[in-house]
């Protein structure tokens, strides 16, 4: 395993981050305990969640990603060893049985971050996340900024104001934001030095061959800040491994159950992705390790957040991490990516 400094931290990372959101969902709890043995034996020392896993979001199944790494870390004896993320929701809709409607409220942030402790079975998380913006942003496949009317949006400087009294309460020890912009990152480090508030370390954002929109505005933040990139989706949900390619639905495969997830099958998304595919069995690579090798490759990103719904899935996925990809493959991916810009945004 490889490993990089958590922003201005002292702590060191594993280059690959184990994602967690199929838990409690496509993935049983054993599977799930299994999925971390695996991990931690390859090196692995960070793991991902939130209060809101698994996904699809859904009342009757919320909580239960954290309860079962906390079944799990209880066991344990290297809590110390270990570095866990998670993080707390934003508004969205249909999810008004989180707190009658999550914010990024102090009341809210407060009573969120005193149930994933509970739920992980910890008296702190090592790095605590807001999940996504409480005011209207291009996130979550939006490129144009679009303006609201009227907007009810929480202040960043209350929301970083309590994150900064769980940092105080040592609930939390480092902060990062997901799902930002670039005028949202920059706010909170703006405001970080206005009122001598906790720094966000980590910026998590979708980052694919299918989606390249960080390295347009973010990613120049991102090292100029030191604030490193937390890369979800990096197979975009699956495509790029070509499983879906020719109209296949693979049983029990996150977007052959869920079609709300299928946002990287667009036609030009999938022209990309066979070429990215191409490009790869032309080379005798497996198309997910060489998507994974890129992302993993960038001077941007911190780690890598890979996740799985199987065991050979995930050894797979982990040895994306010694693969060096040659300069001839480094060229054929910009030169597909010069005929696809973003086609998945």
């Amino acid at each position: 395993m490889k490993y990089s400094l958590l922003g201005h931290t002292d702590i060191e990372v594993s280059r690959l981050c184990l994602g967690s959101m199929t838990w409690g969902e496509q993935n049983t709890e054993a599977e799930a305990h299994q999925q971390l043995d695996c991990a931690i034996g390859h090196g692995i020392n960070f793991i991902d969640t939130a209060e809101m896993y698994p996904i699809p979001p859904r009342a009757d199944s919320q909580g239960l990603t954290e309860t079962y790494i906390g079944n799990w870390l209880k066991n344990r004896s290297d809590r110390d060893k270990l570095v866990i993320a998670s993080k707390v929701t934003g508004p969205g809709r249909n999810m008004d049985y989180l707190r009658g409607g999550p914010r990024l409220t102090a009341e809210h942030i407060y009573k969120a971050v005193e149930e994933s402790l509970q739920r992980l079975q910890t008296d702190y998380i090592d790095l605590y996340q807001v999940h996504w913006p409480d005011r209207n942003a291009n996130f979550f496949g939006k490129l144009g900024f679009q303006p609201a009317e009227q907007e009810q949006a929480t202040p960043i400087l209350e929301t970083l104001e309590a994150l900064d009294e769980l940092v105080q309460q040592h609930k939390v020890r480092y902060i990062g934001v997901c799902n930002e912009t670039p005028w949202g990152v920059m706010s909170y480090l703006k405001l970080r030095d206005q009122y001598q508030l906790p720094m966000i370390q980590t910026i998590q954002n979708p980052y694919n061959l299918l989606n390249r929109t960080f390295e347009v505005g973010l990613a120049e933040v991102s090292l100029r800040e030191q604030v490193g990139l937390l890369a979800y989706s990096p197979l975009g949900f699956g495509a790029l491994t070509g499983k879906y390619l020719n109209d296949q639905q693979p049983e029990g495969a996150r977007c052959s159950r869920f079609k709300q997830y299928r946002r990287y099958s667009t036609p030009t998304g999938v022209k990309a992705t066979q070429a990215y595919v191409g490009l790869a069995r032309d080379h005798g690579l497996d198309p997910a390790q060489m998507a994974l090798a890129w992302v993993n490759s960038r001077a941007f990103a911190t780690s890598t957040i890979v996740g799985a719904t199987s065991l050979p899935q995930l050894e797979s996925n982990l040895a994306s991490i010694d693969i060096e990809l040659s300069d001839e493959v480094l060229e054929g991916i910009e030169s597909i990516h010069r005929e696809f810009s973003n086609p998945c945004p």
